[in-house]
């Protein structure tokens, strides 16, 4: 009976020991190191070199960080490679402009969705690439080396970028590898990541929207969920397997790694790891901080953005080409909307100011209880609470004359791009011209070159440009941006055009609005190549646009003053602050906060309580998906032929005891950058593709909460499922390995008592 008693409480413990999220975005180099034994006990079934290993092939070769530069200090999302051919999935919303750049009135892949059928009918896009880490390496001591504590910040930043300069170059290899260097810990620790970048990413599937987005803005953050967030793309190389542009010749690339996919699904305390780049945390942020993102920089964000979105979508609702161009704008502006929102509720719930006050307590304690760390670290914390004062007292009319100005309606922004051009339309002042005629001719000519090649590459872009633009649109955004500005900011510090033209127009900013398009040359994609064509000094002097443009750039600089010195103050406060924590707990080991570079995080599959009374369960199932259908709202159209299917149980091999599972939740810390992150097995298999945070544990980019904090992830076997039963694209599903395992005899064991 004892044996039994002891049984049972272990597996008690066990159970308690899983119930709680696993804190932590891991650099994979540290894996053996920190991670690897702990790993072992939670399911891993991998070896650490099958792990990460810069010999030998290993999970890091099949994990791709997407942008869309050709040298990309960061990303924007992750991918993983799930076949020898380069195919990569990830996410829908992180496809989403590409997918609606290929988009149409007659080719609608955002409505209908987009399957090639073969290699021929995937579609290539400019821009977008995909990056694979080689290696990653501590490079501290090599930066730190000339740095002294006598330097100022700007000389100790000198040093440093005079340092890591000369190792990206040699590790790059005449261009071979894009190199980048970057900070850890608020500066104390330094890392160089090495990849190799490929430029041709082509657009191989996307379920329509209504799948891919099904729930839309009401949902996002939100569980229960039932979406299947999922595009396919495929990366190609030259034929000797190099990097290389688009070319017809260009062949589906050789991975050194891929992953193979699970359809054995998974159950409540399952292992699961993610790997991929999330974007930003900044879970060492001090209590100032969080009360001025509370008090003084959300607040208009959160104002300023839910203006533009209502306008946006009175236009997208009335108009089909309108919604298809304005929406990838929306579904960014709208995410981070959202965002702000749940992450104001969660840290004023949580009290996070008020936890991060109790560890400066702590601290403070610390450094006063010694005369050398009295001296080191004593005004830490005082500097940072100036340094945030003195942001907050000016961060409100920044924000403010940012979103009205060149952050508003397009056209402003858009304008302010021809400025170079002006400049060099001006004629030479007699002053600046050399005495000698032929010198003087040859300056104007050179002048007048310039100015031919300024217009030509403005030229390149007016297209693209007002393919995803409605003018009335941005002329109602104009009106309702500048009528916030010019009630929320104090007159001595708003743009004197603002309140002169609101005084000629007897107080419409729809007016002015109206005016200014109708004399502007940017809100037409005519009559901007007609004056490109042809360009002049006066069109450009007299355009309203523009001139609102100048009006508040120049604004713009005298309102960020104060702003900016605060900023500037906190860099080495931070600094000090961060090597104090670690120095005031020495046992304890710190993660550092996310910089999208590869990050590795694991946990287990579990469900979580809301709130009182309030337990979610951790997977979504098919029928949640007829639950929630309404044919009269965008965001919960089900497709009929889905819906068939739904109905008459044909889930093929991808259904589990007669339902199909949508979504699940995990414990896995990740952040936005993790969007399409791939979620694997304890046998490095892949099991399903991370999407989305839960609402309830919004405030984790700056306190972790582990009894709230899930991830929220798409089935993989749901995503089969649309491929292969809806879209019948089994020409992707035979290149994909595909694992099931074979069921397990019952057995019986006795049990001593």
């Amino acid at each position: 009976m004892k044996k039994l008693f002891w049984l049972i409480a272990f597996a008690l413990m066990a159970n308690l020991g899983k119930v709680y999220a696993d804190e932590g975005m891991w650099l994979p180099m540290f894996v053996e190191r920190l991670n690897y034994a702990d790993m072992q006990k939670s399911g891993l079934q991998l070896s650490a070199d099958e792990i990460y290993s810069i010999n030998n092939a290993s999970l890091k070769d099949a994990i791709v960080g997407l942008s869309t530069s050709p040298t990309p200090s960061g990303f924007f999302c992750t991918g993983e490679i799930v076949s020898d051919k380069g195919l990569l999935f990830t996410n829908h919303h992180c496809g989403y402009d590409i997918i609606q750049q290929h988009s149409s009135l007659e080719h609608d892949y955002l409505t209908n969705g987009f399957w090639a059928k073969s290699l021929d009918e995937e579609l290539p896009n400019e821009e977008l690439t995909a990056s694979f880490l080689i290696r990653m390496e501590d490079v501290t001591d090599s930066l730190m080396a000339d740095v002294t504590d006598e330097m100022t910040e700007q000389e100790r930043t000198a040093a440093i970028r005079e340092v890591s300069n000369r190792l990206k170059k040699a590790a790059g290899e005449d261009g071979k590898y894009n190199v980048v260097v970057k900070s850890f810990f608020e500066g104390n620790e330094y890392y160089m990541f090495v990849y190799e970048v490929y430029t041709d990413v082509r657009l191989v599937g996307a379920p329509p929207s209504s799948i891919g987005k099904f729930g839309g803005d009401t949902d996002n953050w939100m569980w229960p969920r039932h979406t299947g967030d999922f595009s396919i793309f495929r990366v190609y190389s030259a034929p000797d397997g190099s990097p290389a542009d688009y070319a017809p010749e260009n062949i589906p690339l050789q991975p050194r790694h891929y992953l193979p996919i699970s359809l054995d699904g998974v159950k409540k305390d399952d292992f699961a790891m993610i790997w991929g780049y999330p974007g930003g945390t900044d879970r060492y942020l001090t209590s100032y901080g969080v009360n001025f993102l509370l008090d003084d920089q959300y607040p208009t964000i959160i104002e300023m953005f839910g203006k533009k979105l209502e306008t946006w979508k009175e236009f997208m609702d009335a108009d089909q080409q309108v919604k298809i161009q304005y929406a990838s704008k929306y579904a960014v502006v709208a995410n981070t909307w959202k965002y702000l929102i749940g992450q104001t509720r969660g840290l004023k719930r949580l009290d996070v100011a008020g936890q991060k006050a109790e560890l400066e307590a702590e601290f403070t304690a610390w450094a006063t209880a010694n005369p050398d760390r009295q001296q080191k670290y004593g005004e830490v914390l005082s500097t940072l609470q100036t340094a945030y004062t003195q942001m907050s007292g000016s961060i409100e009319p920044f924000l403010y004359t940012n979103f009205a100005g060149l952050g508003g309606a397009e056209i402003v922004g858009y304008a302010n791009n021809f400025n170079g051009l002006a400049g060099l339309l001006k004629p030479v002042e007699k002053s600046e011209l050399p005495k000698d005629k032929e010198m003087a001719a040859k300056m104007k000519a050179d002048r007048e070159a310039e100015a031919k090649k300024a217009a030509e590459a403005l030229k390149e872009g007016v297209t693209e440009h007002f393919k995803n633009y409605y003018a009335q649109a941005d002329q109602k955004v104009l009106s309702e941006m500048l009528w916030k500005y010019y009630q929320n900011v104090p007159t001595n510090l708003q743009v004197p055009l603002v309140y002169q033209m609101f005084n000629k127009y007897k107080g419409s900013f729809e007016d002015y609005a109206a005016d200014l398009f109708k004399n502007s040359i940017f809100g037409s994609e005519t009559r901007v190549m007609a004056f490109l064509n042809d360009p002049d000094l006066r069109t450009l002097e007299k355009d309203p646009a523009l001139e609102l443009a100048n009006a508040f750039m120049g604004k713009m600089m005298e309102v960020a003053g104060g702003f900016q010195a605060g900023q500037a103050a906190l860099s080495e406060a931070e600094r000090m602050y961060m090597a104090g924590l670690r120095e005031m707990n020495p046992d304890k080991v710190f993660y550092p906060n996310a910089n999208s570079t590869m990050r590795m995080t694991y946990g287990s599959v579990q469900d979580y309580q809301a709130a009182d009374a309030i337990q979610y369960n951790y997977l979504t199932t098919s029928a949640g998906i007829l639950e929630k259908e309404d044919p009269n709202d965008d965001e919960f159209i089900v497709p009929d032929y889905l819906k068939t299917l739904i109905e008459t149980r044909d889930f093929g091999p991808y259904g589990q005891d007669g339902e199909l599972i949508i979504c699940f939740l995990s414990t896995n810390d990740i952040t936005g950058g993790n969007s399409g992150s791939p979620v694997i097995n304890g046998k490095g298999e892949l099991i399903g593709i991370a999407f989305d945070g839960n609402w309830e544990a919004m405030s984790g980019d700056i306190a972790f909460e582990p009894a709230l904090q899930r991830t929220i992830n798409v089935d993989i076997r749901y995503v089969l499922f649309v491929i292969d039963k809806y879209a019948g694209a089994t020409n992707l599903i035979d290149e994909l390995t595909i694992h099931k395992a074979e069921p397990q005899p019952i057995r019986t064991e006795t049990v001593e008592m």
